[in-house]
């Protein structure tokens, strides 16, 4: 049988997740906010068709959305990573090998199902996620992951479809790959597409055939697969395993400006701490921490400042305890007392490169770290939350959760209806 890779993604996944616990949301725009409830990341067709732009900053659009009636969400991103969890959960049901490409969208190896087939269990496919997660979805099928790509954007635009468009049928091929835009390609962006349209590709077909050593010259290797990509060659294989996390970060934006050093310091904690939660999850750890905070370019006419600085420890570690005390150090060594007009800090974060597995790293002969001490300490720790919610027990330099002034704002999100006790749906007799 000839291989068939689809993606499956949610429409408007953020939205689809609020209208899952809300029916009285079907047919009427609905919008999610970023953090700090900043602008517009997922819009239903309805706020689509209002003019609602992706990114659109909800200062600007706020007046609009209320006289259009638009329901504006804070992310409730807890609910969304479960329900991504679940839809997942329901795709491997239905094939043998499934990739997560991000929290809406999963390729599957359908290269089992006979080509008659196909088509019949993506409609299936989209029909069970739909019963029983309330997430609509569509499909695209084909022959490589580039063209399965491909198939799920024509599917999500042509309602004629019904949710699944299948390129690994020929007819279907010929007839989409000649109408359809080359700028619609997964991986073609605003400089790769000025390039392509220089050479006088107009359509996904003209790039297909176009010879592969110009195209490599023009936008690398890259672009070469690409065309290997669409005449059903795969060059783009399933990753089954999840790579190795290289690096970790952990940054917010403050719900307000922040002047003090002693709420700074107590900010970068709480972000020190979740980054350890993090690495402990994966069995990973890290010998240097990058520390950041810095004031805001829309603050006009307040003074400027940005701070980076890498504070390094004696032996790579995961303890949130030592990623804390980096961490601190790092606000401690950059800080600077403000003169009459002090600055008023929008972001802080920590970053982190060159993880390594801990059970690998070499130990310190100076300062070595307590990992026999820390390390139940932290399984104590992680095991609390995880049992009674995160947040249920902190480290003190981080600030109690439910007093930390600083912390992004969220005052339009919903419950966490499928992870949070108190948050579970009450039907009334």
């Amino acid at each position: 049988m000839s291989r068939a890779i689809a993606l499956i993604d949610g429409n408007s996944f953020y939205c689809s997740c609020e209208r899952v616990f809300d029916p009285k949301l079907a047919g009427k725009p609905v919008i999610v906010l970023s953090n700090n409830d900043g602008c517009a990341i997922a819009r239903t067709a309805e706020a689509k068709a209002l003019g609602i732009k992706m990114g659109a900053p909800y200062f600007q659009i706020r007046d609009m959305c209320r006289a259009e009636g638009v329901r504006v969400f804070s992310s409730n991103y807890t609910l969304y990573g479960d329900m991504s969890a679940r839809t997942n959960a329901v795709y491997r049901d239905f094939a043998r090998d499934v990739e997560i490409y991000s929290i809406d969208e999963s390729f599957l190896d359908l290269s089992d199902v006979r080509e008659r087939d196909r088509f019949a269990l993506a409609q299936d496919l989209r029909a069970t996620v739909r019963a029983w997660t309330g997430i609509p979805t569509c499909v695209g099928l084909g022959p490589t992951k580039t063209l399965a790509k491909l198939a799920n954007h024509i599917a999500k635009t042509v309602p004629d479809l019904g949710g699944v468009c299948d390129l690994t049928d020929p007819v279907q091929y010929d007839h989409w790959l000649c109408r359809i835009h080359v700028g619609e390609l997964w991986g073609i962006g605003r400089a790769s597409l000025a390039k392509l349209e220089a050479m006088g590709v107009d359509s996904v077909a003209d790039l297909r055939d176009l010879d592969p050593r110009p195209v490599r010259k023009a936008l690398t290797v890259v672009g070469e697969r690409m065309i290997h990509e669409l005449r059903g060659l795969s060059c783009l294989p399933l990753e089954l395993v999840p790579a190795r996390r290289k690096g970790c970060a952990v940054t917010r934006s403050f719900s307000g400006r922040v002047s003090d050093r002693a709420t700074l310091e107590e900010a970068v904690a709480a972000h020190a701490a979740r980054l350890g939660e993090k690495l402990r999850r994966d069995g990973l750890g890290t010998d240097q921490v990058t520390v950041f905070y810095h004031t805001s370019e829309h603050d006009r006419g307040e003074p400027m400042r940005s701070v980076s600085t890498v504070v390094s420890l004696p032996e790579a570690t995961n303890d949130s305890l030592a990623l804390i005390k980096a961490a601190t150090h790092g606000v401690a060594k950059t800080w600077r007392e403000p003169g009459q007009v002090p600055w008023r800090y929008s972001k802080a974060g920590v970053i982190t490169i060159d993880l390594v597995p801990l059970a690998e790293s070499p130990r310190a002969l100076i300062g070595r770290l307590d990992r026999e001490r820390s390390a139940p300490l932290m399984a104590a720790l992680d095991a609390c939350n995880a049992r009674w919610g995160r947040g249920a027990v902190v480290l003190a330099r981080a600030g109690l959760s439910t007093k930390r002034d600083w912390n992004t704002k969220f005052e339009m999100r919903t419950p966490r209806y499928t992870t949070q006790v108190s948050d579970l749906p009450v039907a009334c007799a």
